[in-house]
């Protein structure tokens, strides 16, 4: 098989402030909104620019990122943004989609100010719930469901954090 490149371009960006947090899409992308009216919830995957640096690209192993983790994780067995290809992925909540202008208003989503967004697409529970989940040891106390999430006391669980 052979390698081929990928080429990723922003369909548009996150905007956060004392409004909330906005998806904000490019013109050309506005028309892919329709039908999205109606998911509650959305995946959002965006690229993490401010952690995309050469240095944080190479990172496979990280130290005890989390404090009941092993010593050392694969990057592969984190939700890090710093990554080889720095791309996340969001489960958001949807407010409400503005079609005509291109806005998709969201309850929250972990990405910064200006995050470019690579892609969107509606959560599924057919797609995207799995019924029998297994989790490491170091991991199986965290919240079973993404509403409990935010009330759950994620500063603890990063060795960084204390």
């Amino acid at each position: 098989m052979a390698q081929t490149d990928c080429v990723v371009s922003p369909l548009g960006y996150i905007r956060s402030g004392q409004d909330g947090f906005v998806l904000e899409l490019k013109p050309e992308y506005r028309e892919a909104l329709t039908g999205l009216q109606g998911f509650s919830h959305i995946n959002v995957l965006w690229w993490s620019h401010l952690l995309d640096k050469p240095e944080l690209r190479k990172k496979t192993v990280v130290e005890k990122p989390y404090v009941k983790a092993p010593d050392r994780l694969g990057i592969f067995a984190t939700r890090s943004p710093m990554r080889p290809n720095p791309i996340c992925i969001s489960v958001a909540q949807v407010i409400h989609v503005d079609e005509t202008n291109g806005r998709v208003i969201l309850a929250w989503i972990d990405a910064e100010d200006g995050t470019p967004v690579l892609d969107i697409k509606p959560y599924e529970p057919c797609a995207d719930r799995v019924r029998d989940v297994q989790t490491p040891v170091w991991s199986n106390h965290w919240p079973k469901w993404y509403e409990d999430s935010g009330s759950f006391d994620w500063a603890a669980e990063f060795v960084n954090a204390q």
